[in-house]
């Protein structure tokens, strides 16, 4: 059984014939002309992709861009959110007794996130509510689908009514509701995951740089290490899951789920088994008890060598 939330204030106000804004205010009587009001945002919009984010994707697609172009690119654009509408549980039925089954979407045929769920609205009486769907990735994290264009959002849900919103509107509501994942354009040629941390800056509207590329997180890790002197040395670098695929076989470094980051330790030689457990316990300790150091993180992979 889903469970039960409100939608986000700017979602809920796009959908309720925009009688009120998103703070509640009646439009009655108020003054909408003028290139200041909020409604105009998308006036000349014809629901394509933007051009800064097509050219992000494609750099990344091609080698001479990077994720972190691609967070930049989302920060000033707007996207689509799926919203559907399913049947409201009447307050009188019991749980379950109600058709609460919306329009599926086919399963990704790439298999890169997982299956679609829908958020309902409020209960009431038996009613079509509009609900927002989300994914369940692979690791069971919760995941905000959004879209380039109208027609890639189309294409994924045929039932599904796109709602427009800018970028990081859609990260923070996606942190509000519980999401550590946001995923563009799934099940089309190309879909990029914009994982947690980088989820959280967007939604902040702060630069985002990936945790494999951060001098300021490499510090962080050495300080975890320097006491031990049976570490040689760590190695920081992208993690296994940092690449995504494209339909056509090309490999982007960037837009996996994870595992983000990757860490080689080498050790010196001679050590027994369970000294090479107790450092490793030590290093993922004093990593998990640091907390720029988790939030700086979505997901890590250690290897060692000798």
């Amino acid at each position: 059984m889903p469970q039960e939330r409100e939608l986000p204030g700017h979602i809920r106000a796009a959908l309720e014939g925009n009688t009120a804004d998103s703070a509640g205010r009646p439009w009655a009587g108020r003054d909408l002309a003028g290139g200041g009001n909020p409604l105009h945002n998308y006036d000349h919009d014809d629901g394509g992709a933007s051009a800064v984010l097509t050219a992000a994707l494609t750099a990344l697609l091609d080698g001479s861009g990077d994720e972190a172009g691609v967070i930049a690119a989302l920060a000033s654009v707007r996207v689509f959110v799926p919203v559907v509408a399913q049947l409201a549980t009447p307050v009188d039925e019991a749980p379950g007794d109600a058709d609460r089954h919306a329009a599926q979407p086919p399963d990704d045929p790439h298999g890169r996130v997982g299956h679609p769920q829908a958020h309902d609205g409020v209960s009431g009486d038996k009613e079509a509510d509009m609900a927002l769907v989300t994914l369940k990735a692979p690791d069971g994290r919760t995941a905000l689908p959004v879209f380039s264009s109208a027609d890639q959002l189309e294409r994924w849900h045929a039932d599904a009514r796109p709602v427009a919103v800018y970028a990081p509107r859609a990260a923070l509501s996606a942190v509000s509701d519980g999401s550590e994942l946001m995923v563009l354009d799934p099940g089309s040629d190309f879909t990029f995951v914009v994982r947690r941390p980088a989820l959280w800056a967007l939604a902040q509207q702060k630069p985002w740089t990936p945790s494999y590329a951060d001098a300021g997180l490499a510090a962080l890790v050495a300080e975890s290490i320097t006491a031990d002197a049976r570490i040689v040395r760590v190695e920081a670098g992208p993690g296994s899951g940092v690449s995504a695929r494209a339909t056509g076989g090309k490999v982007a470094s960037g837009g996996g789920p994870g595992p983000e980051l990757s860490l080689v330790i080498t050790l010196c030689d001679g050590l027994t088994q369970d000294e090479v457990r107790g450092i490793l316990d030590r290093l993922q300790r004093d990593l998990k008890n640091n907390r720029e150091f988790v939030e700086r993180v979505d997901s890590l992979e250690v290897r060692l060598t000798r």
